[in-house]
């Protein structure tokens, strides 16, 4: 297990004593109305054992905290399925992570996304995304099919012209992804001749936060917001699924106010033309 899954089922632990004492049961009394073992109680409250769903819904009942059991539900589903390893992820082939980002994509009718540096993978054009991919399988150290990897992105990039009217697309990037050495000078300028054409898609909101606007949050990773059911977060090491209500409602704050920091339409196309202008004059 991960230090990352046993802080978790830490965490959990201290919420669930916590609600405990709130109704001032000892662990022996909670034990015997909920028909457990008392060391249940205990190895719950000190994270060496992760609760069932039932078990929420009776710790809950018990201690008078019903309102409590969505979130502690969420969390006990993200213990399981939060911490996606990256290098775990690529040695299973980065296409399969592509197919599961599709699956969920198409569940999504509201996309908000973020990326302070990199150009978000459903706007990305084949040869950028070609470098990317190539970039993470060295830098983690595993083998991997690049070309079928980029051919999955490319699919999932359909959901941005097909499907439902009503799905909506908000990306929001800052100015540094138009400029930064992630590819040759040739692959960027046509990443963001890409970019210009993608801007005037009726269902596509793309926001740049210039470099020297005011930011109220500083740019500190990227994230991925489904609807209000899922938040995807990019660390170095792995993806953090985030499931729990009051976390992603932190995420859809965190958006709206790196977005309120953002330029939209010809503003934004302007940053963007002077990207391509600056690349081809060097």
């Amino acid at each position: 297990m991960s230090l990352s899954h046993q802080q978790a089922r830490e965490a959990l632990g201290v919420r669930l004593r916590e609600l405990r004492q709130d109704a001032r049961l000892a662990q022996r009394r909670l034990a015997e109305l909920a028909s457990w073992h008392e060391a249940k109680v205990s190895k719950i409250e000190h994270g060496k054992q992760t609760p069932s769903e039932d078990d929420i819904r009776t710790w809950c009942r018990l201690v008078g905290a019903d309102d409590h059991v969505p979130d502690l539900i969420a969390t006990v589903r993200n213990i399981s399925s939060a911490y996606r390893e990256w290098r775990r992820e690529w040695r299973a082939g980065a296409h399969r992570r592509q197919q599961t980002f599709a699956a969920q994509e198409a569940e999504t009718r509201l996309f908000r996304v973020f990326e302070p540096v990199v150009i978000p993978g459903l706007l990305q054009t084949r040869e950028y995304a070609a470098q990317r991919f190539r970039d993470n399988i060295a830098f983690h150290g595993t083998g991997g099919d690049v070309d079928t990897a980029v051919q999955a992105r490319m699919d999932r990039q359909d959901i941005l012209r097909r499907g439902d009217l009503d799905r909506r697309f908000h990306m929001v990037i800052c100015e540094v992804a138009l400029t930064i050495g992630l590819a040759d000078d040739e692959v960027m300028a046509a990443q963001l001749d890409r970019l210009l054409t993608l801007s005037i898609l009726p269902r596509l909101s793309l926001g740049i936060i210039p470099t020297r606007a005011r930011h109220r949050r500083a740019p500190m990773h990227g994230f991925w917001v489904f609807d209000e059911r899922l938040v995807l977060v990019d660390t170095a090491a792995a993806e953090l699924a985030i499931t729990q209500p009051r976390e992603i409602a932190v995420y859809v704050q965190e958006f709206d106010w790196l977005a309120s920091s953002a330029v939209y339409g010809s503003d934004a196309r302007d940053l963007i033309a002077g990207a391509i202008r600056a690349l081809r004059a060097s």
